[in-house]
């Protein structure tokens, strides 16, 4: 398995336009503690290109599509810690392991 690298902060980014911005509607940045960017989450709308994910150097490209978004960023605000990892070339956003009823 490809090495996990934990997240700890997020920045959003959101593209206007009927066309978006190089074929996506949305950004999340993920980086490290030291603020090194670890991945970019695109998103895009139904019709729109999709790319293939992907790795640029050290820094993830995950594409998915914007109907994702509100769940991802759900993840981002509420589940700690946060890991992405690039393998057999997808992106993978996960958490730890957690009890059941836990209540967050």
């Amino acid at each position: 398995m490809a090495k996990s690298k934990k997240v700890a902060s997020y920045s959003i980014l959101f593209y206007g336009s009927p066309a978006g911005y190089q074929t996506n509607r949305a950004q999340i940045q993920l980086s490290d503690s030291k603020g090194k960017t670890l991945a970019w989450l695109r998103f895009n709308d139904p019709g729109m290109f999709f790319e293939n994910d992907s790795m640029l150097g050290s820094i993830i490209k995950m594409h998915l599509p914007s109907s994702m978004f509100t769940n991802v960023l759900d993840v981002l605000r509420n589940e700690s810690p946060v890991y992405i990892y690039f393998a057999q070339n997808r992106g993978f956003l996960s958490t730890s392991k957690e009890p059941v009823g836990e209540e967050e």
